[in-house]
């Protein structure tokens, strides 16, 4: 595999934590991982002092480097890892649409507008009455598409993810998100979601989470079960995968502990979350070849479904 695109990882979340842990998705071709800097704790202050500390230590690193344009991600030297990054919900705006253009001239290139709850955006998975956009919320869709920044529907609730598909003029994507037909987890989405994605041009991510994939099993045959599902489903062309690994996983368990409010027992009722190890997603390709999958069915899903995301809205 000459490509392979991680959609989502989650690095620290404080300005002085170490890219380093990224080189794990390092493989004889080149990568790209888009890194959460962002969700809904976090401010437009928190946000930018975030993404100028990862900008600063990606550039001092040897093997990593900016994502800039899309254009540039397959033609990068074998070994090297590029990065864009990623905000899971609205929040880092300040409420100032304003700031979508100088979160993406920093490199911001997806956006979530909601995470599991309700905001002035929309509604989240975890909330009972599955509300949709609010007007806020559709202009910011809109300001999305005109900044370049590609909407996310992970984490909102399926009636904003399906208004999203519904008004965006550009692909909208599920980064990080599993299908509910093969497990029955609040985060996953359903088949309908899944479809109005694809009308978009967009794109489903698979995870690599082990409660989203099934009883807490980040494995490459529960991760297969949604991919090959999803492929049925929508086609070849509009899926994709992500980690959603968390170098920061002590640190996030102990977030799920403070801020009951943001996670339900959907979270918790497994015991601690596990998230499928950059080594084992590296061997994603091999295991799919076994399965009897194509090179080129491997090839879009492993890296050119994304890809083309990128070039068409970036």
């Amino acid at each position: 595999m000459s490509l392979l695109w991680d959609q989502h990882a989650c690095l620290p979340l404080n300005s002085t934590a170490p890219v380093e842990p990224v080189t794990r998705f390092a493989h004889s071709g080149s990568t790209f991982v888009s890194i959460n800097a962002g969700y809904s704790p976090h401010s437009f202050a928190d946000a930018t002092r975030l993404l100028h500390h990862y900008r600063r230590a990606v550039a001092a690193h040897p093997g990593l480097s900016l994502a800039e344009k899309a254009e540039q991600i397959p033609g990068t030297p074998p070994g090297t890892i590029t990065i864009a990054f990623d905000l899971e919900d609205a929040a880092p705006l300040d409420g100032d649409l304003g700031n979508l253009s100088r979160l993406a001239a920093l490199g911001v290139r997806t956006l979530a507008p909601t995470y599991n709850h309700a905001n002035i955006a929309g509604g989240g998975c975890l909330d009972t009455d599955n509300p949709g956009l609010t007007r806020w919320g559709r202009d910011l869709i809109a300001g999305m598409n005109a900044a370049g920044v590609v909407p996310d529907g992970s984490h909102c609730s399926a009636r904003t993810g399906l208004d999203m598909c519904d008004i965006s003029t550009r692909p909208v994507v599920y980064s990080h998100s599993c299908l509910r037909s093969v497990w029955d987890h609040p985060r996953n989405i359903t088949d309908d979601q899944a479809r109005a994605c694809a009308e978009t041009g967009g794109v489903v991510g698979i995870t690599g989470v082990g409660i989203f994939l099934g009883p807490n099993t980040p494995t490459l045959e529960a991760m297969t079960r949604h991919l090959e599902y999803a492929v049925e489903l929508v086609g070849i062309d509009h899926v994709g995968v992500s980690t959603d690994h968390s170098f920061d996983a002590a640190d996030f368990l102990a977030e799920i502990a403070r801020n009951p409010h943001l996670f339900d027992d959907s979270y918790t009722r497994w015991g601690p979350l596990t998230w499928m190890p950059p080594e084992t997603f590296l061997t994603l390709g091999d295991h799919l070849t076994r399965r009897g999958w194509a090179p080129a069915e491997i090839e879009a899903v492993l890296s050119a479904n994304f890809l083309r995301v990128a070039r068409e809205t970036w």
